[in-house]
């Protein structure tokens, strides 16, 4: 079977490709792979080429296949997990495995296997791990959003507390607590702003921080103050651009500070703010990764010894955070359609994956099968004037306030052909 993909070569060295794939092994599963959410992580595997700690140093010779947030169909399965999965299931991936100790990921070591391609094989130890999840859907793209809101819910699983005498660790954040995030307008921030209110435990109070006001009012037009309260949250969006940012957050508390704060930019000075706002055994999350190796930040050591307070940081969730994270999703629980903002073809991964970090707005979502310039959500209705999907997909994407929906994904597909 042919298939198309973008593979790594070598630093920034991307190429959109067809080639031959071969016949599965007994103990592999041969998947059509329909969407893609581009990380971050991806850029810097990009970047890094060879360098990077989860890729193949061969891959001039032995390219990889990138993309690691992707969702799909079940074609043929192998015979040792007949048992198991069956032609026709959907599936998302989990692709940090930790199998047998090793790096090894989908979307970063795999000739055969990632995100940005039309058709793939899944090894044996995707399986082995319990990596390979049935995902139950009418959509694909929240399958490919599984894994970024799974490195939020880890995140806040992460964060532990203890009574005063205890050396227990109670893990999560306070239920009815005080929890802020930091340079969270972001689209990982709107993720856990949707979870912080709609997951399984709620703060009294959630307070968002940025210094976009463009930004902050999109987050609460998209997750409205109203909404939480509904669910027991006073939410409040703050911008501290301009003001005396940690005496004005601090009284939002009366001064007690809070139990939880996360850290949603990799910046000193934000990190550093977040100290201070820590209350008696509040504990700062570091969610931010950040690309200087040499990043660092005064920590006040005092309040650790005194007041108990620590810091905790995650890098991705786990297999268990994945399932939550899916669970919640389909259940209609939480909705991390806020994170998107662009939508693109195969044609637009390269151009993507290289030039991330210059590109506005949230997460580029790619469908594989479609060959479809990088377009923002928003200006649909403006390109609509030229081309009727376009115009469509506006008319869709207004009644769901602006966002991606099941609706859109399926007219999209259907006017290709996929």
């Amino acid at each position: 079977m042919k298939t198309r993909a973008v593979r790594l070569y070598g630093k920034s060295d991307l190429r959109l490709e067809e080639f031959e794939l071969p016949p599965i092994k007994e103990d592999q599963i041969l998947v059509r792979i329909v969407s893609d959410s581009i990380c971050m992580s991806s850029h810097k595997a990009a970047i890094q080429g060879e360098d990077h700690k989860r890729v193949p140093k061969d891959i001039a010779e032995n390219p990889i296949v990138v993309g690691h947030e992707f969702c799909g169909d079940i074609l043929e399965v192998g015979n040792k997990w007949k048992h198991q999965f069956s032609p026709g299931q959907k599936f998302s991936i989990q692709p940090a495995m930790n199998y047998q100790g090793k790096l090894d990921a989908p979307g970063y070591s795999y000739q055969h296997l990632g995100g940005n391609m039309t058709y793939g094989i899944i090894p044996n130890e995707v399986m082995e791990t319990g990596c390979l999840l049935p995902y139950n859907s009418d959509t694909y793209f929240y399958g490919s959003l599984a894994e970024p809101v799974s490195c939020i819910v880890g995140a806040f699983h992460a964060n532990y507390h203890t009574k005063s005498g205890s050396y227990v660790h109670h893990m999560g954040i306070v239920e009815g607590g005080n929890c802020i995030i930091l340079a969270g307008a972001g689209p990982m921030g709107l993720g856990a702003i949707d979870y912080a209110i709609n997951g399984p435990r709620q703060p009294k109070l959630l307070v968002v921080t940025d210094i976009d006001e463009a930004r902050l009012a999109r987050a609460a037009t998209l997750i409205t103050p109203e909404t939480a309260a509904e669910r027991g949250v006073e939410l409040i969006y703050v911008n501290t651009a301009n003001i005396d940012a940690e005496a004005h957050l601090l009284g939002l508390t009366d001064g007690a500070g809070y139990d939880d704060v996360f850290v949603f930019a990799p910046v000193r000075s934000l990190v550093e703010q977040g100290d201070k706002l820590l209350g008696r055994d509040g504990c700062l999350n570091f969610f931010a990764g950040p690309t200087n190796a040499d990043f660092s930040a005064m920590f006040n050591f005092y309040n650790v010894h005194y007041a108990s307070t620590h810091i905790v940081g995650t890098s991705g969730g786990n297999t268990d955070d994945m399932i939550e994270s899916i669970d919640l999703m389909t259940k209609g629980l939480i909705n991390p359609s806020a994170m998107i903002t662009h939508i693109g073809g195969m044609n637009a991964v390269i151009d993507t994956v290289i030039n991330l970090p210059k590109l506005s707005g949230g997460k580029k979502l790619i469908y594989n099968h479609i060959d479809m310039p990088l377009v923002a959500i928003s200006d649909f209705e403006q390109l609509g004037a030229d081309n009727p999907l376009y115009a469509r997909l506006a008319e869709i994407v207004k009644r769901s306030n602006g966002l991606w929906s099941a609706e859109a994904e399926k007219v999209l597909l259907e006017h290709y052909g996929v």
